[in-house]
C-alpha cells in the first residue's frame, strides 16, 4: 500500500463507545515492550504517530489509526509488563474482547512477539484468547534485527512450536530498525482487506 495519510481518528478508553468505523480494521495485539507502537510507526512511514516510550503499558486506549481513507490500523493495549493494578487489567481484557465481539469491520488479528525469546505464558495466553474470540492471530515477530540471520529460522520454529501453529498459521518477521518484512506485512493487509495497490489494479479500456 503507498500511504498517502494517516490520522489518529478515534482514541477509545474503557468506558467509551466502540465505533463503527464503516472501513476495514486490522488489530494489533501484544505485550507492552515487544515494540507495538515502532511496528505501527513502521507501517505507516511515520516516526512517532503511535508513541513510543521505555516506559511499558503506555497504550491504556483503543487507538484507530486512519490510512488513506480506505481502511483502520487499530492498536490494541498492551499486556504484562504495564505497571497497572489487577482490575485495571481485567478493564483493558473487557474492553479489547469487546471490540473483538463487535467490531463489524475487523478482518485480522496481528500478535506480536519478540523472535528472540520463545513464547512467554502471556504471549500463549493472549493467543489462545483470541483465538477464543473468533480470530486466527496473525505472529508478527519483532526485533528481527537483534537476531544474526543463522537463528532466524531456528527462533521461528520456537514461535512456531511455543504457541502451537499449525501448518497454516502465519509468522513475518519483522524489524523496525530495517524495516525489513513491512512489504509482506502490507501484502496480507491488502489481501485480507480487499485493498489492492493501485498498481496492479486493471485498467479498463
Amino acid at each position: 500500500m503507498v500511504i498517502k495519510n494517516v490520522s489518529l481518528d478515534i482514541v477509545c478508553g474503557i468506558t467509551s463507545n466502540l465505533p463503527d468505523t464503516g472501513r476495514p480494521e486490522v488489530a494489533f495485539a501484544g505485550k507492552s515492550n515487544v515494540g507495538k507502537s515502532s511496528l505501527i510507526n513502521g507501517l505507516m512511514n511515520r516516526k512517532s504517530l503511535a508513541r513510543t516510550s521505555a516506559q511499558p503499558g503506555k497504550t491504556q486506549t483503543i487507538n484507530f489509526y486512519n490510512i488513506n481513507e480506505e481502511m483502520y490500523l487499530v492498536d490494541l493495549p498492551g499486556y504484562g509488563y504495564a505497571k497497572v493494578s489487577q482490575s485495571e487489567k481485567e478493564k483493558w481484557g473487557k474492553m479489547i474482547e469487546r471490540y473483538l465481539h463487535t467490531s463489524k469491520n475487523l478482518k485480522a488479528v496481528f500478535l506480536l512477539v519478540d523472535i528472540r525469546h520463545d513464547p512467554s505464558a502471556n504471549d500463549k495466553m493472549m493467543y489462545d484468547w483470541i483465538l477464543h474470540n473468533g480470530y486466527q492471530p496473525i505472529i508478527i515477530a519483532t526485533k528481527l534485527d537483534k537476531l544474526k540471520r543463522s537463528q532466524v529460522q531456528k527462533n521461528i520454529k520456537a514461535i512456531r512450536e511455543g504457541l502451537k501453529l499449525g501448518k497454516d498459521g502465519i509468522i513475518l518477521p519483522f524489524s523496525a530498525e530495517t524495516k525489513q518484512g513491512r512489504e509482506e506485512i502490507w501484502a496480507l493487509i491488502d489481501e485480507l482487506t480487499g485493498l489492492v495497490p493501485a498498481a496492479t489494479e486493471e485498467v479498463e479500456n
